[in-house]
């Protein structure tokens, strides 16, 4: 990304987060709510899935948003996030949400609860719980220009799971200089410094430039 603001939003009024997941969807429209844009979602929407094969979260990012933005003809927002744990050689990663997957009940479903405990399984006995999560954060426009902005947070994996205000991984998860976990702390203090605000804030700057002078 240049320094040059891109504006590529100039004009639009209408949105769409590239996301099935409710937890992603209300952060994403909280953090754009300022911004006077209308926002819609792929499940408010009702689009498919794209399978994510991709092996980064810029890639995966890049082909959610791509698939909202020509399905619908609008500017398309899309994050794709994940817990990267040292001890683990950055697993789950660009895995996080499979490590959560239920594939034995109909229709699918995701059980945070089970990747959890198959995060701290694999940690075992180790003394280096030092983790971040990453986010990618892709805006497709209808004409297929897109552009990736990136954050990350780092923190430390805590055991057992705490706080319920989150969603995904948060309740293993405590952000450098922090006692408390993700999922303890206010939605609008976690919002405030995690990897996707950090990832806003760079879009922020490059598409809302005013915002943030």
């Amino acid at each position: 990304m240049n320094n040059i603001p891109h504006r590529d939003l100039a004009g639009h009024t209408k949105i769409v987060v590239a996301s099935h997941n409710q937890g992603k969807i209300r952060e994403i429209s909280a953090l754009l709510k300022p911004f006077g844009l209308s926002v819609l979602s792929a499940a408010d929407l009702e689009l498919p899935e794209p399978e994510e094969t991709e092996k980064t979260f810029a890639g995966n990012a890049r082909l959610k948003a791509r698939a909202s933005a020509q399905a619908t003809g609008l500017p398309a927002l899309s994050d794709d996030s994940g817990l990267d744990v040292t001890a683990l050689d950055g697993r789950p990663g660009i895995y996080a949400a499979r490590w959560a997957e239920l594939p034995r009940v109909e229709g699918g479903g995701r059980d945070f609860n089970m990747a959890m405990w198959h995060v701290n399984d694999q940690l075992g006995d180790s003394l280096d719980r030092t983790a971040r999560f990453i986010c990618a954060l892709c805006l497709a426009m209808p004409n297929g220009e897109n552009r990736i902005y990136e954050g990350t947070v780092e923190g430390k994996i805590s055991w057992p799971p705490k706080g319920n205000k989150g969603f995904g991984y948060d309740p293993i998860f405590i952000a450098e200089g922090d006692t408390k976990t993700f999922a303890e702390i206010d939605p609008a203090i976690k919002q405030a410094k995690s990897h996707r605000a950090d990832a806003f804030a760079k879009f922020m700057a490059d598409q809302f430039p005013q915002s943030v002078s």
